[in-house]
């Protein structure tokens, strides 16, 4: 049942009482914040609590709201803001996402985390003060508990065993969804990332390096620095509107996340009853009722906000989220805690490898694997840490019997129980979203040993391509640690390739005869490795989106493509594989005259505005950019696609926040980010790192307060900056 609220939302205004705007300015006095000459923010602070209250102020001058948007979503509130079309997600969130539970745990925190659960809305709220013109989309107060509903920093945080909000709305319509066909996540665009150790045996200068190579949608974290009196000096990138550097370092160690496909989240078949006492399920052999509770979402329409409201039914596993013919699907998994929340701020202060460990040992980290090193040279690598124990006799891959306490969660595993491992005696450990048993090279870690829910990712020509990279240094220092993280070797096509060579016995028509072997001609004489001037890049990577997807149509869960793509490429005629091939040379003809295009002049990176979704113009100036998706087995990874009609492939993800970084007596450390730290076109700091990303020239990292003052653009206190909110070209005032 629909109700309408007659009025839009009113003007925003900010009512604070004098308490809070006193509490606000006197902490404001405790906190300075230099900016460099990228623009970075290192934020100093008396007190924990003081940093994060200045880092949240600092998040919000470069992009307000990007920390807006994402608690938006993790409140289940997108669909007041974009309208109907966010209903079911927005339904989604809050199904897995309790905030009554968010209030409780807040209210349950230990005292030196209310603090900083305090200074963080404290942050954001004397931001919304200090710059009135600033009007926020929907939250005009930020509330301390809010960062318990977001508490893994993961852009995959939210765990769903791969139902989405579709098989919700059809849940809800008394429609059944086709579970064996659900669709994995997008991987490139939400699950990717590299993350390599080197220790101390394989490292030039004898000390253990970490290399932090996130892929994610660009703009998704900005680069931070927090450094208090009380022992954080802490580095790295921070999502927008959370208050812990979620991959970097401190002066001791530093940890690298990578997304995860060990199983933390299960779907279980539930046979329902229902009757004059109302609904019940089926579980060892008794009746037990469906819990129900109530919520209601608003969403936004053309004349104001339509209201519908919604019963959710849940069973002791979770949610139900789906229904399969007669029976419901419930959901279990954990997608917040307390202590999530607890040891993503902790390890950012651990000092010692013993202490990095008794942060793991929360094991509340729900959607990540952890490459880690020190300063002591140890360098390790955990698969997932939040690791629920299971009857290994059931298929966790699927859909298992929830009639049975068979199937419930027995406690979790304890961290040496999970997949791990600790100084590999090659001297290196990577991780590329890929199967952790090469962690430090092949047959570096016994699969034997667990259990199959642990690890069921599949290997990936990334994690081919580290292996063979990583394995081919006698020692590395910081700069050939880069360069091995900017191999750009597109290992797929070592597969592919060969094959549609041999492809071309086949017979072509007259008009495209030519031009299809002097294409072969020229796929046979590439080299494999992407770059700008590469003709061969652009027509792999063309004919290679095309004929995947045929290849793959029909494949149910994940597959290794590195073992079936040698079998699926037989398995295509001739006829079909060049018929891929003229298709691409057929559009690259039409839209450029000629079909011989160089990867630079198609593949471009352009930001020219700051919408949530980005706009992009043909028109406009862009950058080439050399790299390609990791897909095709890239170390530095760079998606790109079409938009409206364009002639050019724009970026909208991989490569973000990059950084090399080696524990010696003194930190040495590169980096680079996607475009640039603020979110204000008009700032110098909106894409003055673009060439450098398309190069992958890395700056150095000014870790050391003499370094930061030796490179000082900015020098201020929260509310004293001069200039536009988000951040200015223009450089407000030096403070001495």
């Amino acid at each position: 049942m629909k109700r309408l609220i007659l009025l839009l939302l009113p003007l925003w205004s900010l009512a604070q009482n004098n308490s809070d705007i006193a509490r606000w300015q006197e902490t404001a006095k405790r906190v300075e914040v230099l900016r460099d000459k990228w623009g970075i923010p290192h934020i100093y602070g008396k007190s924990d609590a003081d940093c994060v209250f200045g880092l949240m102020y600092a998040q919000c001058e470069d992009d307000f709201q990007r920390v807006e948007m994402n608690y938006i979503t993790m409140l289940g509130r997108s669909a007041e803001v974009n309208g109907e079309k966010d209903l079911y997600e927005d339904l989604l969130v809050r199904m897995v996402i309790d905030t009554t539970e968010a209030v409780n745990d807040f209210n349950r925190s230990p005292e030196w985390l209310k603090k900083l659960l305090t200074a963080f809305a404290d942050g954001v709220n004397y931001y919304l003060y200090k710059n009135p013109m600033v009007r926020p989309k929907l939250l005009k107060t930020f509330k301390p508990w809010y960062p318990l509903t977001y508490t893994d920093g993961s852009i995959s945080a939210i765990q769903t065993s791969d139902l989405t909000a579709n098989d919700i709305k059809k849940f809800y319509a008394g429609l059944s969804s086709d579970m064996a066909h659900r669709q994995k996540k997008d991987p490139e665009q939400l699950i990717g990332s590299n993350g390599f150790a080197i220790a101390p045996a394989k490292s030039a200068t004898g000390n253990a390096m970490l290399y932090i190579n996130p892929h994610v949608t660009f703009y998704f974290r900005p680069e931070v620095h927090m450094v208090s009196e009380e022992g954080l000096n802490a580095y790295g990138a921070v999502t927008w509107g959370q208050f812990f550097v979620y991959q970097g370092f401190n002066e001791h160690c530093g940890w690298m996340h990578t997304s995860s496909q060990a199983d933390v989240a299960d779907l279980y078949e539930v046979s329902i009853i229902k009757n004059s006492g109302g609904i019940f399920y089926q579980h060892d052999k008794k009746l037990l009722p469906i819990k129900t509770k109530k919520t209601s979402i608003a969403y936004r329409t053309a004349t104001g906000l339509t209201i519908r409201d919604f019963t959710i039914y849940e069973t002791h596993q979770g949610p139900i989220m789906a229904m399969q013919d007669d029976k419901w699907i419930a959901m279990r998994s954990n997608n917040r805690s307390l202590d999530g929340l607890i040891q993503s701020w902790s390890r950012t202060k651990a000092k010692t490898f013993d202490e990095f460990k008794k942060t793991m040992a929360l094991r509340s980290n729900v959607s990540n694997n952890t490459v880690y090193a020190d300063d002591q040279g140890n360098i390790a690598y955990w698969h997932g840490n939040f690791m629920p124990k299971r009857d290994p006799q059931y298929d966790w891959s699927g859909i298992v019997d929830g009639s049975t306490s068979a199937t419930d969660w027995k406690g979790l595993h304890t961290v040496e129980e999970t997949v791990h491992l600790i100084n590999p005696s090659t001297g290196w450990l990577q991780n590329c979203n890929a199967t952790p048993f090469t962690a430090g090279g092949n047959g570096s870690i016994n699969p034997k040993k667990y259990p199959s829910y642990m690890a069921p990712d599949p290997e990936n020509f990334r994690g081919i391509n580290a292996v063979r990279v990583l394995g081919s240094y006698s020692k590395l220092d910081i700069s050939t640690l880069i360069t091995a993280g900017y191999d750009r070797h597109l290992a797929a096509f070592d597969v592919m390739i060969p094959s549609l060579i041999t492809s071309n016995r086949t017979a072509i028509a007259d008009d495209m005869k030519a031009d299809v072997n002097k294409a072969i001609q020229v796929l046979a004489a590439w080299d494999r490795n992407s770059s700008s001037s590469s003709v061969a890049t652009t027509l792999a990577i063309l004919w290679a989106e095309r004929i995947l997807p045929y290849l793959t149509k029909g494949q149910l869960g994940d597959m290794d493509l590195t073992l079936e793509l040698p079998r699926l490429m037989k398995m295509a005629s001739d006829a079909t594989k060049i018929s891929f091939l003229i298709d691409v040379l057929k559009k690259l003809k039409a839209d450029w005259g000629t079909w011989e295009v160089a990867w630079g002049d198609i593949n471009r990176f352009q930001r020219i505005d700051n919408q949530l979704i980005s706009r992009y113009d043909d028109n406009q100036p862009s950058i080439p950019v050399p790299f390609a998706s990791s897909t095709w087995g890239s170390l530095p990874s760079f998606n790109s696609r079409y938009y409206q009609e364009s002639k050019k492939r724009y970026g909208y993800g991989g490569n973000s926040f990059v950084c090399a970084v080696e524990f010696g007596k003194k930190i040495k450390a590169r980096s680079l980010l996607a475009g640039g730290e603020s979110g204000d076109p008009r700032s110098s700091h909106f894409k003055d790192q673009a060439e450098r990303y398309a190069k992958g020239e890395f700056k150095d990292v000014l870790f050391y307060k003499e370094d930061v003052l030796n490179n000082l653009e900015e020098q201020y206190r929260p509310g004293e900056r001069k200039g536009t909110p988000t951040g200015s070209a223009a450089p407000g005032r030096v403070r001495k």
